[in-house]
């Protein structure tokens, strides 16, 4: 019998209360092997639930559809025991040793890391910077607060200057950071991004620059549309919530709407998204339903991983723990599932790879090595 098969089985006599003792202590070593990582403990009927959420996940696998509306802990559960690739080797090859993750010096997680530049080119290291006021750019005052973000005072609207005062916040691999916008907008910028703006919205728009990957949340102006432009598109909107992920080593730009509306503009078209819908920009610019707790997952603290070839799961992993990748003889387009905090140490969100015995991980400084 198949390993999936197997396990959807148990789940089933576990579900309708005919499971045998045996086959009872079979499915509770691999709970207990999968969800090791969980940390609470579930009631019976909290198991229960979860084990039917990952039962409705085994019958309709092929909808990929997303855990939703449960309760945190049961989802997290689920999400563990559906993580890679729901880990049936640990009942059918319960007697052979587990990979460990081969660590010269393990490598600690990213953090609030970013950079300012200025609109004269000074550069403020704003890891290093102290709570309170840093700069004033365009008779606007910038403050660093202490929840660990910059934003721009409103409170001085008697400035006049005809020059376009532009600041950048750039994080480095291994950094994120928040910012919220002259006139209001919040910002929430991953690893190895940029973001250009204006220290004042002076002009008939709020026109911004991202590249990397950032989530908005964007005030609401009808007056003043807010557009964010990219290497490949623009996107526009009023008043929305999106991501973008525009990285330059991923083969497609995609553009997420959780609220609102936005029109993308690309060298030959445009297109009008609605919330729950993910613009996919490679050769042409599809449409397509999104997994929103996927795309969020970065900014929740959260690497989640829906059918994810590895080589794309590497590098949000490099971007984050600001580390190379070198690849030996393997296959880099196979696909894993899974979550995992990304404020974990890199051996551990490594090891949850491991897990299938498909990959083998060797860190060395600041490089990681992957083999069968």
């Amino acid at each position: 019998m198949e390993e999936q098969e197997l396990i959807k089985a148990l789940l089933e006599k576990y579900k309708a209360g005919t499971i045998t003792d045996a086959d009872k202590a079979v499915l509770d070593k691999w709970y207990l092997h999968v969800a090791a990582d969980s940390s609470e403990e579930l009631s019976e009927a909290d198991r229960l639930q979860t084990f039917d959420t990952v039962l409705h996940h085994l019958e309709e696998v092929s909808a990929a559809k997303p855990i939703r509306r449960l309760w945190p802990r049961i989802a997290a559960a689920a999400s563990v025991i559906l993580a890679l690739g729901i880990g049936g080797y640990f009942v059918l090859h319960k007697n052979e040793p587990i990979t460990q993750v081969a660590v010269q010096h393990d490598v600690l997680p990213g953090g609030n890391k970013a950079y300012l530049t200025l609109g004269n080119g000074q550069r403020i290291s704003l890891t290093d910077a102290k709570n309170g006021t840093i700069a004033n750019q365009a008779g606007k005052i910038i403050q660093k607060t202490a929840d660990g973000l910059i934003a721009y005072d409103n409170s001085n609207t008697s400035h006049k200057n005809s020059e376009i005062i532009f600041n950048i916040i750039e994080t480095p691999r291994g950094g994120q950071y928040q910012v919220v916008l002259p006139d209001g907008s919040k910002v929430w910028l991953n690893a190895a991004s940029s973001l250009k703006y204006p220290a004042a919205f002076t002009g008939t728009d709020r026109q911004v620059e991202l590249s990397g990957e950032a989530y908005f949340e964007v005030a609401k102006d009808k007056a003043h549309p807010f557009k964010v432009k990219t290497n490949r598109e623009t996107v526009e909107v009023l008043g929305t919530h999106f991501n973008i992920n525009s990285y330059n080593d991923e083969p497609t730009l995609k553009t997420t709407l959780l609220e609102g509306s936005v029109k993308i503009t690309t060298a030959n078209t445009q297109q009008i998204i609605k919330p729950g819908e993910q613009a996919v920009l490679g050769s042409s610019l599809k449409i397509q339903q999104a997994d929103e707790e996927e795309v969020l997952a970065w900014k929740n603290g959260l690497f989640m991983f829906n059918d994810e070839p590895l080589e794309s799961i590497m590098r949000k992993v490099s971007r984050w723990y600001d580390v190379d990748v070198q690849y030996g003889d393997i296959d880099k387009t196979q696909s894993f599932g899974g979550g995992v905090s990304r404020f974990d140490n890199i051996s551990k969100v490594l090891q949850k790879l491991e897990i299938t015995r498909m990959v083998h991980f060797k860190i060395q400084g600041k490089t990681i090595y992957v083999t069968k």
